[in-house]
C-alpha cells in the first residue's frame, strides 16, 4: 500500500513514520526546499507522548526535554493565580508534560525515514478523492493521500468548498527563545488584560517563551521584541529579562485562526485531513501538535486493521472537536480586558486553586487521559 503525504511539517512526519512502520510506502511531499522554519520550542503532553511511544521515539523525547516542573497561572504583578504539582500531574497521567525545541522534535520525527521518502521543494497543485496527487512534475497515484498541509489548507478547501475556514481570533502570537540570565528553572503563564505571556525552560539552558496580545490581522513591527517589552516589560521577573535577552531576528510572529466550527469530516475517498488541515484550534491547550501526533498513530491503526479512512473520522472527529471547543473557551478568558471581568475571571481561578491541585488535573483529564490504539 502506498501513501503521498502532503506536507513536512510534524504532523506529516508523524503520519509518514506511523504509516511506514505498518507496512505502508510512504512519500512526502513538502513544498518549502527545507524542513519547517523552527526556533520555538513545544510542549509534549501525556497524551502525545504515549503516541510518540507508539513511533518508537518517546524515551528519546523525554530524554531530550525538560520535564515542566510546578507551575501553574500567575497575574503581571507575579501573584499566582492558581499553581499546578508536576508529580501530581505525572501520577495522575502516567506521564509528565515535557518541554523540547520544536527543531529536536522535527528531527527525530525526520530520522524515522530514508532521505528518498522526503521530497522538498515540491508544490502539490491538487488532490482529488481518488488518490490522484498533481503537482509540477506531473501526476501521482497512491492508496492513501494524508493532508498535512496546515492551517491553510488547500485541500481542506477544495474537499469542503461550503464550509467556512478558519477565522482570525483578533489574536496574534510570539515564540522565541532566549537565555535565562537568573537560571530560574520555573515555569508559569501569566494572564493580564487580554495579554498572556509564557515562560518554559528547556533542557539545554535556554527558555522558550510566547506571548499573545490582541491586534488586527496583518499587524507586524518593525522591533517585535521592542513590541513586546512595550507590553510586558513592566511585568513581574523574569520576563522583562528574558525579553531583553531575545535576539529580535529570531521572534517569531503569527496571527491566531481557528475553525469556528468542526468539519463533518476529516476524510473524503482517499484522502484524510491531520493535524492543523483538520482541526486547527487556538494554542491556550498547547494541544496543536500534541493532537497531530495523536491523528498520526490512529490513522496508521484504521488505515491498515481498522475501518480505513472512515474508521480514522469516527476515531478522531468528536475527540478533536472536543479540544477545539476547550482551547477556544480558554482563549475567550485570556481575551477579558474589561477590569471588572478580569477581576472576576481571576478571584474565580484564586477559589479554584485553593481546592487543590486536583481540580486541576480533573479539567484537564478528557484531553490528556488518551491511549493510542491497541
Amino acid at each position: 500500500m502506498k501513501a503521498i503525504v502532503i506536507g513536512a511539517g510534524i504532523g506529516g512526519l508523524a503520519a509518514a513514520a506511523a504509516l511506514k512502520d505498518q507496512g505502508w510506502t510512504v512519500r512526502v511531499l513538502e513544498r518549502s526546499p527545507a524542513l519547517e522554519p523552527v526556533g520555538s520550542g513545544l510542549a509534549v503532553m501525556p497524551n502525545a507522548l504515549r503516541a510518540l511511544d507508539v513511533l518508537g521515539v518517546g524515551d528519546r523525547v523525554r530524554a531530550l526535554a525538560a520535564f515542566a516542573g510546578d507551575g501553574g497561572i500567575r497575574r503581571p504583578d507575579g501573584a499566582w493565580l492558581s499553581r499546578t504539582s508536576a508529580e501530581a500531574a505525572a501520577e495522575r497521567f502516567g506521564d509528565p508534560t515535557v518541554v523540547i525545541p520544536r527543531a529536536t522534535l522535527v528531527g527525530l520525527l525526520r530520522d524515522l525515514l530514508d532521505p528518498a521518502e522526503i521530497r522538498l521543494g515540491v508544490a502539490v497543485g491538487s488532490a482529488s478523492p481518488g488518490g490522484t496527487v498533481a503537482t509540477a512534475a506531473g501526476e501521482e497515484s497512491a492508496d492513501l493521500v494524508v493532508a498535512a498541509d496546515g492551517i491553510g489548507s488547500a485541500v481542506r478547501a477544495a474537499l469542503f468548498p461550503g464550509r467556512p475556514g478558519p477565522r482570525p481570533t483578533g489574536l496574534t502570537a510570539w515564540r522565541l527563545l532566549t537565555a535565562d540570565p537568573r537560571e530560574s528553572g520555573a515555569a508559569s503563564e501569566t494572564w493580564g488584560r487580554g495579554l498572556v505571556f509564557g515562560v518554559n525552560p528547556l533542557a539545554d539552558g535556554r527558555v522558550y517563551c510566547y506571548a499573545t496580545a490582541p491586534a488586527r490581522p496583518g499587524t507586524a513591527a518593525p522591533d517585535e521584541r521592542r513590541e513586546l517589552l512595550r507590553l510586558f516589560g513592566s511585568w513581574h521577573d523574569p520576563i522583562p529579562d528574558l525579553l531583553r535577552q531575545a535576539d529580535p531576528a529570531t521572534i517569531l510572529r503569527n496571527d491566531i485562526s481557528s475553525l469556528p466550527r468542526p468539519l463533518p469530516a476529516l476524510h473524503r475517498g482517499r484522502i484524510v485531513l491531520l493535524g492543523d488541515a483538520a482541526h486547527p484550534m487556538t494554542p491556550n491547550l498547547g494541544q496543536g501538535a500534541c493532537q497531530a501526533i495523536e491523528d498520526a498513530v490512529v490513522l496508521a491503526h484504521e488505515v491498515t486493521k481498522g475501518g480505513g479512512p472512515a474508521g480514522y473520522t469516527g476515531a478522531r472527529l468528536a475527540r478533536t472537536a472536543m479540544v477545539m471547543a476547550k482551547s477556544r473557551r480558554i482563549s475567550r478568558l485570556t481575551r477579558l480586558d474589561d477590569p471588572l471581568r478580569v477581576a472576576l475571571r481571576d478571584a474565580a481561578m484564586r477559589a479554584a486553586g485553593r481546592l487543590g491541585p486536583n481540580v486541576v488535573l480533573r479539567q484537564a483529564a478528557p484531553v490528556v487521559d488518551w491511549n493510542p490504539p491497541a
